[in-house]
């Protein structure tokens, strides 16, 4: 398989705007915050065609709470870790992974952090998107691709909390 990179499409941020607003009618109070996450949140950088929406929830069991409302939006349960839980579905002809996790958890602080600091730094944006190519290049596998990012992707997190004073980059 290819990694899949195409140029920042200003209409992920519509599709992601009206799948947010579906999931917070799904989940009502349940779900404490919805955000766009990961690349296609990051206006003019190269992007994997999946919108990333992060939905924050104030306790990660029971499942059932999150699950029946994302299924009936036609979002399947696809992997659950300690302290992660991902759906994936599509909207419009595009892919999504809804990533379900408790506010306040590290991964959730992770995700927003690194792209408020990408939003914020078009450099370091620029950077990211060259490493993405780089890496696309080299590898066919999906998770081998997110793993040859994860320690730029720590770095520039860490680089945010320090930004910030911080110690959500840690």
């Amino acid at each position: 398989m290819v990694i899949q990179l195409l140029p920042h499409d200003p209409a992920w941020a519509g599709l992601y705007e009206t799948a947010a607003e579906e999931i917070r009618r799904a989940l009502g109070p349940r779900g404490l915050r919805v955000e766009h996450v990961g690349s296609t949140a990051v206006p003019g950088i190269v992007a994997k065609p999946t919108i990333d929406v992060l939905i924050l929830v104030e306790r990660y069991d029971p499942e059932a709470v999150y699950r029946s409302p994302l299924a009936s939006l036609g979002y399947t349960h696809h992997h659950r870790d300690d302290v992660h839980v991902l759906f994936k579905g599509s909207r419009g002809g595009v892919a999504f992974n809804v990533h379900v996790v408790e506010e306040g958890a590290a991964d959730a602080s992770m995700m927003i952090a690194f792209r408020d600091y990408l939003r914020s730094h078009p450099d370091e944006a620029r950077r990211y998107e060259e490493l993405k190519l780089a890496l696309a290049g080299r590898h066919s596998d999906a998770t081998a691709y997110a793993e040859a990012k994860s320690s730029y992707v720590r770095k520039v997190v860490r680089q945010a909390g320090s930004t910030r004073g911080d110690a959500a980059g840690t």
